[in-house]
């Protein structure tokens, strides 16, 4: 049931960061929006572990783990996707975020010595195949140019750093660091990495004042990137990182509905067809034994 339960805020909340991201974007540069947000989740996650009495020292080598997980979850993969939307449409960019189940199953078995199940990769390709559906129509109007190559390299790139922070995150689960002061100090990490990319790169430090930007950027930082990864990651240590990647692939399920509801998108044929799809593969990768789901 805790599973479950962190399984559904994992889809919902993210699914709903998508639409929550296009108030990011305008006036404030995206790289400095990213920033803002994971530097207001890193003060908010501190705060929090001060005010629970959770500890917060760690080794050298505990905080080195923490960093490669702020670098690779919280920071320059989030760089990249804005990157890729700029060359390529969102609905594309969360088709390609999706194929973050092979790279975790690949990756956990080369790093973590995971076995490879068959149902799990039946699940996986039956999922993305649904994803591929809904967007069917995005996909069949996009034209390869020079700057959709390189939307979709910065796309999958984004992808395989995210999957490693994944598989870095189940490691330390495996080495005892708590996932939240891990998220605290990995976010902090990973905003500072970026604040150096972003002075190197000349980034103006603006900020907007207005309700919708100011709105979006709380809830992206409380929500979607504290309660969120933590549940994510939560996850991952639970069942692995292979098994709760599957959460990902309904997130644009989530998003789609939520944009039928507020930007009028209308779902077709093979729309519903995905759906299904998507559904049926997270059963076949969640199940333990014949008929039982995790």
């Amino acid at each position: 049931m805790k599973n479950l339960s962190l399984y559904l805020v994992t889809i919902l909340v993210w699914g709903s960061t998508w639409f929550a991201i296009k108030y990011q974007l305008g006036s404030v540069d995206p790289m400095v929006s990213v920033i803002y947000r994971f530097g207001l989740a890193t003060v908010l996650l501190i705060g929090f572990c001060k005010i629970r009495g959770l500890s917060l020292k760690f080794s050298v080598k505990e905080h080195f783990f923490m960093a490669v997980l702020g670098i690779f979850l919280f920071s320059i993969n989030y760089w990249l996707i804005y990157l890729a939307e700029a060359h390529l449409a969102s609905g594309l960019v969360a088709v390609m975020f999706s194929s973050i189940v092979f790279f975790n199953i690949a990756n956990g078995f080369i790093f973590l010595g995971a076995p490879l199940k068959r149902k799990m990769i039946m699940g996986a390709i039956v999922g993305i195949v649904g994803i591929l559906f809904i967007f069917m129509p995005e996909i069949s109007s996009m034209r390869l140019a020079d700057k959709g190559v390189l939307g979709i390299v910065l796309g999958l790139s984004s992808v395989l750093l995210a999957s490693f922070g994944s598989i870095t995150s189940a490691r330390n689960t495996k080495h005892n660091i708590p996932v939240i002061q891990a998220n605290a100090f990995g976010m902090g990490y990973g905003t500072l990495v970026l604040i150096l990319i972003a002075i190197f790169l000349g980034k103006d430090f603006t900020f907007s004042f207005s309700i919708p930007y100011v709105g979006s950027l709380v809830f992206l930082s409380v929500f979607g990137s504290i309660v969120a990864f933590g549940s994510y990651l939560t996850l991952v240590g639970s069942i692995g990182a292979d098994k709760a990647s599957y959460a990902l692939m309904v997130v644009p399920v989530i998003a789609l509905i939520i944009s039928s509801i507020a930007e009028g998108y209308i779902w077709n044929l093979s729309g519903f067809i995905g759906l299904a799809l998507v559904f049926w593969g997270n059963f076949l990768a969640l199940q333990k034994k014949q008929g039982v789901p995790a």
